[in-house]
């Protein structure tokens, strides 16, 4: 190779840079599985404020941290709770009131986007510190959302580094606060519900968000058994490039135990799935790993789906955990099972290979996706059930998602001894090739 052919140093720092960049990323990634997995595990609501702003300092290198609880109101603190204080500093703040939600932390309140500080002091809406209060100079400020609702504000600051707060820590922890919506939403619930055990179960499972140009439909329903907790789930969420992940699972068990592995499993799901880069298989095998690692001894059967936009309709990418297999309605009336290698449950052995399938589905094709309790009764075989569910499908394939999701769930075949969980999926129609819907 010629001197001249060679990279030149310009080229080869920016490399440097580059590769520094992914290594970054990808520790931010472990981090976030980590921190996923750490707040998912705490349901009592203290705890999981608390673990919220450890794993927030923990993944930006922060001294002080601190998670500020608004009111009914919306606005004014009623609880803050600071981290990182050492003993001398806790003492010299003794007697001194609690932040009330005036200056920077205000700012956040009335304008709950995310805020970066590199001097707090100069800042023009800065109130300063009370006397004792250890000098700070750097903040990060991030909103956490509950349903909508601005739940209340997570601050960090001074960087162990001596490095202001960048771009980085941003994405990191608004990453963070959005998985720290869902473990406070499912810590209030548990302890609104904790005598009733259909509801929680209910309440841990996701409101799904808007999805169009897709239309969606969800149903759980309880076993007969009363005081019945189960591990049924469903999930689904668009992703940037217009492609919609679905997901149906079921952690094995009927007690508090398994609803909890069932809300900690989604998550984590969740946050393997939302680049979107990878393909289900891999997905779930991280998943499996991270399951061995952290010691979760939880068996749970999962299907993940991305259905992709392709100029002549969609691709459904798919792959399976020991799960029952899709339905497909599609627009010309034919109801079909996407039989597929179901690879092994979650939970059994991490290094089996996943196998991925694809589908191509015409526009106007219907995804449905359920649990064993929708079909399993004890007295006949599992295809009798299955074929009794293609029927009542193809009665109502030309219903809307709403009434399909409801004839599925009330003439489902199954005997009642499990809960069952259905997703029902219409990919866009021909007005919406590629996703693009016309005017």
């Amino acid at each position: 190779m010629s001197l001249l052919n060679l990279p030149l140093s310009s080229d080869l720092d920016r490399i440097g840079e580059q590769m520094h960049a992914l290594a970054r990323a990808q520790r931010s990634l472990q981090a976030l599985l980590e921190a996923v997995l750490g707040i998912s595990s705490e349901l009592e609501l203290p705890a999981v404020l608390r673990r919220i702003v450890r794993t927030a300092m923990d993944m930006v290198g922060a001294r002080y941290g601190a998670l500020g609880v608004l009111d009914e109101s919306g606005e004014f603190l009623s609880e803050f709770i600071p981290l990182g204080l050492s003993s001398v500093e806790l003492r010299n703040l003794s007697g001194v009131e609690l932040p009330r939600g005036r200056g920077l932390l205000g700012h956040l309140i009335h304008h709950p986007e995310p805020l970066r500080v590199s001097d707090i002091g100069r800042h023009p809406e800065s109130a300063g510190f009370p006397s004792g209060h250890p000098p700070m100079r750097t903040l990060l400020g991030v909103a956490i959302s509950v349903r909508g609702r601005v739940y209340g504000n997570l601050y960090l600051s001074g960087r162990r580094d001596g490095k202001p707060f960048d771009e980085h820590d941003e994405g990191v922890i608004r990453a963070l606060a959005g998985t720290a919506g869902v473990a406070i939403e499912n810590a209030r619930l548990y302890q609104q519900v904790r005598g009733s055990s259909e509801q929680f179960q209910r309440l841990l499972l996701p409101r799904l968000l808007d999805l169009g140009p897709f239309q969606a439909c969800t149903i759980y329903r309880p076993a007969n058994a009363p005081g019945h907790l189960g591990g049924d789930w469903y999930d689904a969420f668009k992703l940037e490039d217009g492609s919609c992940v679905a997901v149906i699972g079921d952690v094995i068990g009927h007690d508090l135990e398994a609803a909890a592995s069932m809300s900690q499993i989604r998550n984590m799901l969740r946050a393997l799935s939302f680049d979107g880069r990878t393909p289900p298989s891999t997905e779930l095998s991280r998943l499996d790993r991270i399951m061995l690692a952290t010691g979760g001894n939880a068996v749970t059967t999962a299907c993940v789906a991305r259905i992709e936009p392709v100029y002549e309709g969609w691709i459904m990418r798919w792959s399976n955990a020991g799960h029952p297999p899709p339905l497909v309605l599609l627009p010309d009336g034919q109801v079909l099972y996407l039989e597929a290698e179901p690879g092994i449950p979650l939970g059994v052995d991490a290094d089996m290979p996943r196998p991925d399938h694809t589908y191509a589905l015409p526009p106007g094709s219907t995804v449905v996706m359920y649990t064993d309790g929708l079909v399993e009764r004890h007295d006949e075989p599992l295809d009798r059930g299955l074929e009794s569910l293609a029927a009542t499908a193809g009665r109502h394939a030309g219903d809307g998602v709403d009434d399909l999701c409801a004839a599925l769930a009330d003439h489902h075949p199954g005997d009642g001894h499990d809960d069952l969980a259905v997703l029902v999926l219409r990919v866009p129609g021909p007005g919406c090739p590629g996703g693009v819907c016309s005017s």
